[in-house]
């Protein structure tokens, strides 16, 4: 037989007081004489009462409950991003409320409202994409955002993320240091607002400062888009190439192999992400490595300071990026 939950009702009746008297113990409130609050606590101690954080919620206005948003349950780039978020909410205490924007039956703004609805204290937005719909609901709202990975200087929120520019034009150096010439960004998605932006911005720079030739591949966004997308690189001479996912860059990987071209003498590639997929393709690839867990951390400890009200010193933290080279590159 299933035990019963012990509740708020249990412990008033047992302690002899109201159930109000109860809550205000419970959130702290020191309009309770001290013998009362000594036997609701003893009540709380012997019955062994887990208050509910939705029920607390409702007298403290807050649920110590925070959302988190991401783009996908199966999306490698974001697992370890993720556990830094988990472990210092862990540590203080907070609880995670997961939704995801994969749903195709829902807009991201949707998805944002539906968690807000839930009076959450505070929303980590955990995406290398957003429509504008989806940042217009967060400007929006009153709770504390944090982007988690995405860059962002808009004051209505705080954001945690490498300089992707920088990160673009990395990249593009060590391609053009070996001697590509005929190069290509491969994207998951130029159009909305997302990191890819900036990423584009770096490139169309850089490519226009050394006078190279060059393709962008839009819509880009599985292994198989990249598997595809490989014949159209192959058609248009394509010697070094920038993929901004693992995923997508292991499907132009085999592909090219799958072709006979050699890697990396004929053809270079770089991912911008750092996902075990770039460890176990072979040859094993160069990435752009991003501190992911440090992100999560990071943001989280950051809308723990907003939701409490305590001082942040600044609100948009860009953390170092690190080249990995490995076999995919001739610049070792």
């Amino acid at each position: 037989m299933q035990k019963q939950e012990v509740t708020i009702y249990d412990v008033a009746r047992e302690a002899k007081v109201s159930m109000a008297t109860v809550s205000r113990v419970v959130n702290g409130n020191n309009n309770v004489r001290k013998e009362t609050r000594d036997r609701v606590l003893a009540v709380i101690d012997r019955l062994h009462y887990q208050p509910n954080a939705v029920a607390q919620g409702l007298a403290s206005k807050k649920t110590t409950t925070v959302g988190l948003i991401v783009p996908g349950f199966t999306n490698l780039h974001f697992a370890e991003l993720s556990q830094g978020i988990d472990d210092i909410a862990t540590m203080y205490k907070y609880n995670i409320l997961l939704s995801s924007v994969e749903n195709k039956l829902l807009e991201d703004d949707q998805v944002i409202q539906n968690l807000l609805n839930k009076q959450v204290d505070g929303v980590i937005y955990m995406s290398n994409q957003m429509s504008e719909k989806a940042r217009n609901a967060l400007i929006r709202t009153n709770t504390p955002v944090v982007l988690a990975g995405t860059m962002d200087s808009n004051p209505d929120f705080g954001s945690v993320a490498i300089d992707y520019e920088e990160a673009e034009r990395t990249a593009l150096n060590i391609l053009y240091q070996d001697g590509k010439r005929n190069l290509a960004l491969v994207l998951n998605d130029e159009r909305a607002y997302v990191n890819d932006a900036h990423r584009v911005k770096a490139y169309k720079e850089f490519i226009a400062e050394h006078n190279l030739n060059s393709h962008i591949y839009p819509q880009v966004k599985s292994y198989e888009d990249g598997y595809k997308v490989f014949e159209q690189m192959h058609e248009d001479k394509i010697d070094g190439a920038i993929a901004t996912r693992d995923m997508t860059a292991a499907g132009i990987l085999n592909a090219a192999q799958d072709a006979g071209v050699k890697i990396p003498e004929e053809l270079e590639l770089i991912s911008a992400a750092s996902t075990m997929v770039a460890e176990i393709v072979r040859p094993k690839m160069t990435t752009i490595r991003q501190p992911l867990y440090d992100i999560g951390a990071v943001a989280m400890r950051m809308l723990t300071k907003m939701m409490n009200n305590e001082e942040v010193d600044d609100l948009h933290i860009t953390l170092p990026l690190e080249v990995i080279e490995a076999n995919t590159t001739l610049n070792k």
